[in-house]
């Protein structure tokens, strides 16, 4: 039998991902089963195999599912107007914030996403990548704005912005949430990156 998609049996489906949220945040991905994921979602071991190949392929679909559902609402957020900068403070109180609206996933996107070799090796994460682009066309208005410099390598910039906000979200998780508060990290990471680490008239050189 064909494996369903997204839109056939929708009701299981979902309700498989959000017992494999649960799941996997509180055992981790290694220790989970999938006859744990069915109990918890109120369906047979086999139906799992009716929506998902495997472990792995269930994971993946539960990142590449809840990434949509990012992409769609921080573009939703953005476009409320506002300049470029404006939508670049957005954008990363957003990502802060899932840290506290969806504690569960982004942990088992954090930590438990990482230890799968399928996702690391031979899986492209088309959902990951709508989600650069959306820093990547901030950016970009940014540059048209003159707020931004026009010499910015954004392909460069949108991996560094999202390599900070990356390892902040990856302490809190592994810290057991008490190094520091979203919000406020939101803040300081916007700081930095508009007026960066040096006082205004500090020689810093070339070299």
């Amino acid at each position: 039998m064909p494996r369903r998609g997204p839109n056939n049996g929708g009701d299981k489906r979902d309700r498989i991902l959000r017992a494999a949220v649960k799941i996997f945040s509180r055992n981790g991905f290694f220790n989970s089963k999938v006859s744990e994921i069915a109990r918890a979602s109120g369906v047979a071991d086999g139906t799992i195999y009716l929506y998902f190949k495997n472990k792995d392929d269930l994971l993946i679909s539960l990142f590449e599912e809840k990434m949509g559902e990012v992409v769609a609402d921080v573009r939703r957020r953005l476009a409320a107007g506002g300049s470029a900068i404006d939508k670049l403070r957005i954008f990363i109180e957003n990502h802060m914030d899932l840290l506290e609206r969806e504690s569960g996933l982004v942990e088992v996107i954090m930590v438990e996403l990482r230890q799968s070799t399928k996702f690391l090796k031979d899986y492209t994460p088309v959902k990951f990548f709508e989600y650069l682009e959306v820093i990547s066309d901030i950016l970009e208005e940014g540059k048209r704005e003159g707020a931004i410099r026009p010499d910015l390598n954004v392909s460069v910039a949108r991996r560094a912005i999202f390599g900070a906000l990356d390892e902040l979200c990856l302490t809190y998780v592994l810290s057991g949430k008490r190094k520091y508060h979203p919000s406020v990290t939101a803040a300081e990471v916007c700081r930095l990156l508009l007026e960066g680490l040096c006082v205004p008239g500090a020689d810093v050189g070339k070299g």
